[in-house]
């Protein structure tokens, strides 16, 4: 089995089981998920053209875990997403959120497993990913968001040339 499809294998298992906890009305009620769906450019900012593609993606963050700080309210997430080049990006981290109203900002930092399949050469399989997304809600327990994120291996693979990417994401607690 190739690593691409044990990924896919994930996803859909996260998939299903999010949708089996949302049956279970008392499980919903005692155990919310926050489950981001997204959808974008890989290396928006590819000056040769070469490697600029599309990508997809789950990110899953559980709400109980927010915690609230003197720097704001921090919850720990974690997702992955594959390009239309079979590259993949395995992740988990912290994110943080500020809320002005309706709208939020949520600033992320998450290390994570890169795998460049027919894509782009990070240079490791050791990447950190920066991103900052802007997100609105729209009805009771969903948001949508811009992202603009970063990902690169701070100079400690072979190479470093880094990605910019750009997505829409949907959310919605489960």
């Amino acid at each position: 089995m190739k690593f691409k499809d044990i990924v896919y294998t994930l996803i859909i298992s996260c998939f299903l089981s999010f949708v089996q906890a949302m049956e279970d009305d008392e499980l919903n009620k005692a155990a919310r998920n926050d489950v981001s769906f997204y959808a974008g450019t890989f290396d928006l900012i590819d000056d040769e053209g070469d490697d600029k593609t599309s990508l997809v993606g789950l990110q899953h963050k559980n709400p109980n875990l927010f915690r609230d700080t003197f720097l704001g309210k921090f919850s720990p997430v974690s997702g992955g997403f594959v390009t239309g080049k079979s590259s993949i990006f395995l992740y988990t981290g912290i994110e943080g959120q500020y809320d002005l109203g309706p709208i939020k900002i949520l600033p992320s930092f998450t290390p994570g497993y890169y795998e460049k399949g027919d894509g782009k050469d990070l240079g490791s399989v050791l990447e950190f990913k920066s991103e900052i997304k802007l997100g609105l809600d729209l009805f009771d327990n969903s948001q949508i968001g811009l992202t603009y994120s970063h990902i690169s291996n701070n100079d400690w693979g072979d190479t470093n040339p880094g990605v910019d990417n750009s997505t829409v994401t949907f959310s919605k607690n489960f």
